[in-house]
């Protein structure tokens, strides 16, 4: 046989996404939207297909008629097919019949790839939403309306889409960006007061892991991000989604080939708390909870000193979060424990846990001592033992 060398090849695909801000975005004398789908497709009107989280709609009893108004009043640009409703939270990403549904959604209404799909709800939604319209096709256009604290200030701005199956979080998933995304501020006035506090577990993270001022931002205004005051709560979303999307342009793995991942600071207990507890926990505060037991961890190999960890512990508790962990400590230790493993193997690779070394500067390890974090959990409860009138367990 013919000796051949190996033929190699090497392209680079260039992104481009914008967030947008705005405060009633559907209202018939707010352009942003038309303007959005408009710079798309100068020419003619496109086909968008609207996915509603059912929540959202509940709490806003007009949104659909006013999507419709503003479809219609903008049918030159927008051809509106369809608006179809979903259940929302962490539970609509266990059940696939709801991508089957979008699925089918989008092959009804003929939509290709030079259509939207347009995912309006929490960050379940915006990821099982993303999901299915990155696999059909191959990948048709993606708005995101995200309305949560959460989804607005991380889940929603990142490339990531995901379902979960066979009892994993995010085991089938996706990097595709969305074309656009649309923070609109008005939606988070109608956040029961767990989902306004759980997104504020992911600016913390993000804070002390890169920007001890805007830890200190947070830490001055707990208190009035904890209250509801929406200047301290803008000026946190912005500010948290900008250094999200510097990762993500700036870090050298958008699509995260590597094995470290600095955006995950907690999440490795997260996300097992989250399965643990049936979802019963929000994502943010499994996060919240995901970060003490670390920088209890971070603190007991001497990262840390003692006054670094309460400091920040008690930030956690003065916007509201309760960190006792929802487990019986009998039952449930080993399982949690389990999650470290079961992390490294959602990344691939070497394991990597990203801890501090003091506020606003990252440590990554790549070996967990499973009895110290064995005792850190343990300090954990003991400590908020006494705190658990709303907990899980």
């Amino acid at each position: 046989m013919s000796h051949y060398n190996p033929i190699e090849q090497s392209f680079t695909v260039s992104y481009e996404y914008k967030l947008h801000f705005t405060e009633h975005v559907f209202s018939l004398d707010n352009p942003l939207f038309k303007d959005v789908v408009h710079g798309y497709n100068k020419k003619g009107n496109v086909k968008v297909l609207f996915v509603l989280d059912s929540g959202v709609q509940d709490c806003h009893p007009d949104l659909s008629s006013q999507i419709s108004s503003y479809c219609n009043a903008n049918s030159s640009v927008i051809n509106l097919t369809e608006q179809i409703e979903i259940l929302g939270g962490e539970q609509c990403k266990n059940d696939y019949h709801n991508v089957e549904r979008i699925l089918k959604a989008i092959n009804d209404n003929r939509i290709c790839r030079h259509s939207f799909v347009v995912a309006i709800g929490g960050g379940a939604i915006i990821d099982m939403v993303g999901y299915a319209a990155a696999i059909a096709h191959r990948g048709v256009k993606l708005i995101r309306v995200p309305t949560t604290v959460l989804s607005q200030n991380d889940s929603a701005v990142g490339v990531k889409n995901s379902f979960n199956i066979l009892g994993k979080k995010n085991f089938l998933g996706t990097f595709a960006p969305a074309y656009a995304i649309i923070n609109d501020s008005n939606f988070l006035t109608t956040l029961h007061q767990r989902d306004w506090i759980s997104g504020i577990a992911e600016a913390v993270k993000v804070a002390l892991i890169k920007d001890k001022v805007f830890f200190e931002f947070i830490e001055n205004n707990s208190t009035r991000l904890q209250s509801r005051e929406m200047e301290a709560m803008e000026y946190l979303v912005y500010r948290c989604a900008e250094m999200h999307m510097e990762h993500i342009a700036q870090g050298g793995d958008p699509f995260e080939s590597g094995s470290s991942r600095p955006l995950d600071f907690g999440h490795w207990a997260a996300h097992k708390l989250e399965y643990m507890t049936n979802y019963q926990l929000r994502h943010g505060e499994a996060v919240a909870i995901g970060m003490a037991l670390d920088l209890v961890y971070t603190h007991f190999i001497g990262l840390i000193n003692k006054e670094t960890l309460d400091r920040i512990l008690n930030v956690l508790e003065q916007i509201g979060f309760n960190l006792h962990i929802p487990i019986k400590m009998d039952s449930g230790l080993d399982e949690l424990l389990n999650g470290i493993q079961e992390f490294r193997e959602h990344l691939g690779g070497e394991l990597t846990i990203t801890l501090i070394s003091e506020i606003g500067a990252k440590h990554d390890v790549h070996k967990i001592d499973i009895s110290t974090m064995g005792k850190a959990i343990i300090w954990l409860n003991e400590k908020y033992k006494l705190k658990v009138s709303n907990s899980i367990c």
